[in-house]
């Protein structure tokens, strides 16, 4: 079989209406937006990508970033260094243990969240009610009841969301989609495969220790069960309880299957059904599934989710990725790069990742940024700035950020239950099942109260 080479400078050369319709959603902007007063930001969760996302922004937008928030002094006291090597001004960011007191010594224009995943829904709405417009990572929820609250409070206080879903603005999947799906080339589809085989769930024993003066575990925890202290949780060691969040599934599942409902243009799934569990690694503290499957119902279409935190990869080309099976052939994709597959005759094309090492140099030397993920990244701050300015909804907003991040929650009671569940989001219940509605919202610790989306 023949290849060829779509690269996105190609593409934008030869594709009129497509180049249109990049621009109107903002992914064509590669210079920064020169806004004349520089926007006021503040971050919200100091470690690894919370300021990967922010220093984004800082290369898009005139902004000047006035706080800084962190329960870990150490890592706050770095950020703030690092924010004021970056940002025009020079300036060091005031910085901040508790939340609530940024926001409300702060009047900001976006509030960026960065915090793990137990905080999100209560931060999302605290920054929206004070006013900010918010780039909230995913998922935006730990229990589906909260991130109805979180777009409930969106609408109320007509603030723009965008998640950090940024595959909806990853440039060769954006090509990928014009030429294949919006060109017809895959006929009907019916079928979809979406996956991880990362071996990323930490599963150590590390022994309690005393809680270190410079970390706030009490306010790190917040509304989560207060687990025994054993080591920075921060450090990627939290993920692997579902107190903070929602496991594999919560972690990449919702972003390829929040690229998928993008690309086919889905909505919520009609039903849903998960098995798996803790199958190899059980000899740790661990107490999220290694292994997983689950079946996302649309409308004569399914959508099926692996993970598995050992053995090999199915397609080593695609170990975190997702295909779509049409009639006439097939789209993987992942973060590095798309390609369509013909049945028969006919040549595949590639679709590249795309790079900005020569425009944003600084790329090069930042510790531990994803090269390949930074212009979605850029051009999701950058469809967030549209958004402020016209109104229109942006790319990733809290809605779909939403259904994708509730679909992802409700796989695992499904798992958990052993069961299909089927939600109704008017309604906010599952569908004659008394047990698993009362799943949809987790127990909080006081005095934290859990967020309503009727009272917001």
């Amino acid at each position: 079989m023949n290849t060829s080479t779509y690269n996105r400078r190609q593409f934008l050369k030869t594709g009129g209406f497509a180049t249109l319709a990049l621009a109107s959603m903002g992914m064509m902007g590669m210079n920064p937006i020169q806004n004349e007063t520089p926007l006021k930001v503040a971050l919200i969760g100091s470690g690894w990508y919370g300021k990967s996302d922010l220093f984004r922004l800082i290369q898009v937008a005139n902004v000047e970033v006035v706080a800084l928030c962190d329960v870990d002094k150490n890592m706050l006291k770095e950020a703030g260094d690092l924010v004021s090597k970056r940002q025009k001004s020079g300036k060091i960011p005031k910085l901040y243990t508790d939340y609530r007191e940024l926001l409300k010594e702060n009047k900001l224009d976006i509030t960026v969240i960065g915090t793990p995943d137990h905080w999100h829904a209560l931060q999302a709405i605290a920054a929206i009610k004070s006013g900010s417009h918010v780039y909230l990572q995913k998922p935006i929820s730990v229990d589906v009841i909260e991130g109805e609250a979180v777009v409930a409070a969106a609408r109320k206080y007509n603030k723009m969301v965008q998640v950090g879903t940024q595959r909806r603005s990853t440039p060769h999947l954006w090509d990928a989609k014009k030429q294949v799906l919006d060109g017809g080339m895959l006929g009907k589809i019916s079928h979809v495969e979406i996956c991880c085989y990362y071996h990323m769930r930490a599963n150590g024993n590390p022994p309690v220790e005393p809680v270190p003066a410079f970390l706030d575990y009490e306010l790190w925890t917040g509304p989560a069960p207060l687990r025994p202290y054993d080591g920075l949780p921060h450090t990627r060691w939290w993920r692997t309880f579902m107190e903070y969040g929602n496991g594999i599934p919560g972690d990449m599942c919702v972003h390829m299957l929040d690229t998928v409902r993008w690309l086919l243009g889905l909505g919520w799934p009609s039903k849903i059904t998960a098995t798996g569990g803790i199958y190899v690694q059980k000899e740790g503290k661990s107490n999220i599934a290694d292994t997983q499957t689950a079946i996302y119902e649309f409308d004569g279409l399914n959508v099926v989710w692996q993970h598995r935190t050992w053995g090999n990869p199915v397609d080593p080309e695609y170990p975190w990725a997702f295909k779509i099976f049409g009639e006439n052939g097939t789209l993987a994709g992942s973060t590095m790069k798309a390609e369509f597959i013909p049945f028969g005759k006919g040549e595949k094309i590639l679709f590249d990742v795309l790079y900005e090492k020569e425009q944003y140099p600084e790329d090069l030397t930042e510790n531990r940024i994803e090269l390949n993920a930074a212009p979605a990244t850029r051009r999701q701050m950058q469809n967030l700035l549209n958004s402020m300015k016209t109104g229109e909804l942006p790319v990733a907003d809290v809605q779909e950020g939403h259904i994708s991040t509730a679909s992802c929650i409700l796989a695992n009671m499904s798992m958990e239950l052993g069961r299909p569940l089927v939600y109704d989001p008017k309604k906010r219940i599952v569908v004659d099942d008394p047990e698993a509605t009362k799943k949809l919202r987790r127990p909080y610790r006081g005095p934290w109260v859990h967020p309503e989306p009727d009272n917001v």
